[in-house]
Parts: C-alpha cells; structure tokens; sequence
C-alpha cells in the first residue's frame, strides 16, 4: 500500500502555524508589557489561555463529529471524532499544566480546588475515559457507536467547565466578559496586551487546524490498515 503524499495545503498550513507561534511568542517577549502585580508571570497567561480554548475546539469538533457518525453510521466520522479528542487533550493539558505555573507564584499553591480548576481536570479525566472506552472494544462498528454517544455526553463537561468562573465564586480571574473583582490574580488587557492575545489565539487555532488535519489522516490510514488485515485473515481461513 502506498502512502498519499502530504496534500500542500497541509504543508503552507504546518509553515503558517510555526510562523504564527514564533510572531506570537515574540509578541510575548518582547511586545507585551510586563503586568505591575504579576510581572513576568503573567505571560503564561497568553499561552494558557489559547491552549485551552484551542484545546475546547478540539472537544466540539469532536462532538459534531460525534453526531454526523451517529446519523450516517459512516466510520470516517468516528476517526475525525478521535483526532479531536486526542489534539483537544494534548491542549488542554498543555492549559493545565501552564496554569500551574502562572498559579505557584500568583496563589502561592501550584493546584488548588477552585472550581475552574476542578472542572477543568474533570474535563480531561472524562476524555480520557473516552479513550480507555474505545481501547475496550475490538468491533469497529460498535466502538464508533459507543464513543459517539460517550463523546455527545461527555461534552457537557466544556460549558460547564468554560461558564464555571462565570456561574461559582472562584478566584479565577475572567479574561472574557466581566470579571469578579475578588479574583485573586485579576488583571485588564491594554491595547498592546489584547493584540497580543489575539495572536496567540490565532496561533493555537491554526496549530490545532494542522495538527488536526495529520491526525485525521493518520486515523484514516490507520483504519484502511486494519480493513485490509482483517480481510487477509479471513482470506487464510
């Protein structure tokens, strides 16, 4: 079997989201302002925050995915529904893990139970979950029929996870939309500091998008492998 060639599109798409990373990690250096409480710290913040709404897409994208496979039975949808929540994961932890950093010296803590938090874990242990359930079964028809549900359910998790500083005391500060001035760590964007936001956002999407796209078509390969062992061995018998 030979192998498609990488279309070129994916490719200028790889090159424009390593070009978009390097413009937005300068803009943090070198662009951004240092934050008078926080200091340097407080960069984190760019890069923390468009991993986990990139990380997000990931999960929704699933989701759709999740629904076009329940409706049309085709396992093509199944594989695009693994490729979101698999790049959607690996976001998401990246989130996680810079949030800790931002936290250690902001909170004093490198994890504490506030509600954005939890949710957040909660979020990617149920996505994990979705993995575990999917390595449990061998019938393909039958394991993209069960993910697909799981996937639907499972996404309940992303509002509540998105809303949660928004719907609970929290000191988490809100970057988007009002803020409880009782967060602890909470900070406004000056014009320098939301062009430099947006950047990374934009950054993180394109990278999601490319990372995407090489998943799906791994999944793909990946699938037409095992219909053909499957048939060889049905052949031997």
């Amino acid at each position: 079997m030979k192998p498609e060639k990488t279309p070129r599109a994916l490719i200028f798409l790889d090159f424009l989201a390593l070009l978009a990373l390097a413009t937005a990690f300068a803009l943090v250096i070198f662009y951004a302002p240092f934050e008078l409480t926080m200091g340097s710290v407080q960069k984190v913040f760019y890069f923390h925050v468009a991993a986990g709404l990139a990380g997000m897409l990931g999960f929704f994208v699933a989701t759709i995915a999740a629904v076009a496979c329940l409706k049309t039975g085709s396992l093509k949808w199944d594989v695009a529904g693994l490729a979101g929540v698999e790049i959607g994961m690996v976001l998401m932890a990246l989130c996680i893990v810079s949030g800790s950093i931002w936290a250690r010296p902001v909170w004093n803590t490198w994890w504490t139970w506030d509600p954005r938090l939890t949710t957040a874990l909660i979020m990617e242990l149920i996505y994990a979950a979705y993995l575990l359930l999917r390595s449990g079964l061998d019938d393909a028809r039958r394991r993209a029929k069960l993910a697909a549900v799981y996937a639907v359910v499972g996404f309940i998790s992303v509002p509540l996870t998105f809303f949660s500083i928004r719907v609970f005391r929290t000191i988490h500060p809100v970057m988007i939309g009002s803020a409880d001035s009782s967060a602890n760590g909470l900070f406004a964007m000056n014009p320098s500091m939301q062009t430099t936001f947006f950047s990374s956002l934009a950054a993180f999407s394109i990278l999601f998008i490319a990372l995407y796209w090489h998943r799906y078509r791994l999944g793909n390969l990946q699938a037409e492998i095992n219909e053909r062992r499957a048939a060889l061995q049905e052949e031997g018998e």
